[in-house]
């Protein structure tokens, strides 16, 4: 039974499928997803998994798992303050689709393909940028110490587009740990008999990738979302499509070679 290739074979089905019970049954206990964002994870689950990888899977998951922590830390805080988005923590279905839609189709893409090689590289850079983006706002709306990314003027913490201290912090640790995640994904299923300082370079690329779109989302917020050209959603689409494409010309150009 193989369960190193992508794609809908019997393995990696079935690997799947353990994966998708599992964050079925977490979500709901720990309450990360209110019902409908369970179906909507459970549907993305299966196209990121069974088209792509398993492995591609965890990564989504560990974003899930950790986006919920950041979520719920200083959670009191963030509500009295009016920055949280729920009552208790949980993401609904439309996060997760602004979050995981686009790497579900990048997982679509790599099927089509049959591309697993580059694909597990483009994933894991949109997820990146998600991340970056769900740590940077989750963790920097308390830091009072914001300035507008297009002024550098003080500004009012929890407003498109500001950033502090903190948050580009966590923006880096989101983007990082996904990097990781990416890396252990690769080493498990290396389709492509890459070389480690190559994997190594791609995984610090992810990295790299996923902060810059946490600022290109910053630069989105003040510019258009504010004026009311974009909406939250709008951003983090473009955000996420930005670094899946920057890691697609990366690789299309064969720069870490």
């Amino acid at each position: 039974m193989d369960v190193l290739t992508g794609g809908l074979n019997q393995g990696n089905l079935l690997v799947t499928s353990a994966l998708l019970i599992g964050l079925v049954l977490v979500s709901g206990r720990a309450k990360m997803l209110d019902k409908p964002g369970i179906i909507a994870a459970a549907a993305l689950g299966f196209v990121v998994g069974g088209m792509g990888h398993w492995t591609w899977l965890l990564i989504l998951l560990g974003f899930l798992l950790a986006s919920h922590k950041a979520t719920k830390w200083r959670f009191d805080e963030k509500m009295q303050r009016g920055m949280s988005e729920s009552e208790d923590g949980h993401r609904s279905y439309g996060n997760v689709i602004a979050n995981g839609g686009l790497p579900g189709l990048v997982a679509i893409f790599a099927f089509i393909t049959e591309d697993w090689y580059n694909g597990i590289w483009m994933f894991s850079a949109a997820v990146a940028v998600a991340a970056s983006d769900t740590f940077a706002s989750e963790i920097g709306c308390l830091d009072d110490n914001v300035r507008m990314i297009t002024t550098l003027k003080p500004c009012e913490a929890g407003l498109n587009g500001g950033f502090s201290p903190s948050g580009q912090k966590a923006a880096f640790l989101g983007s990082s740990m996904i990097a990781v995640l990416a890396f252990a994904a690769w080493m498990v299923a290396n389709n492509g008999d890459d070389s480690m300082q190559v994997g190594l370079m791609k995984t610090a690329i992810v990295g790299i990738i996923g902060w810059l779109g946490c600022q290109m989302d910053s630069l989105l917020g003040a510019v258009f979302e504010n004026r009311g050209y974009l909406t939250k959603g709008g951003v983090n689409g473009i955000s996420i499509t930005f670094g899946m494409l920057v890691m697609w010309a990366i690789l299309s150009l064969e720069l870490l070679l």
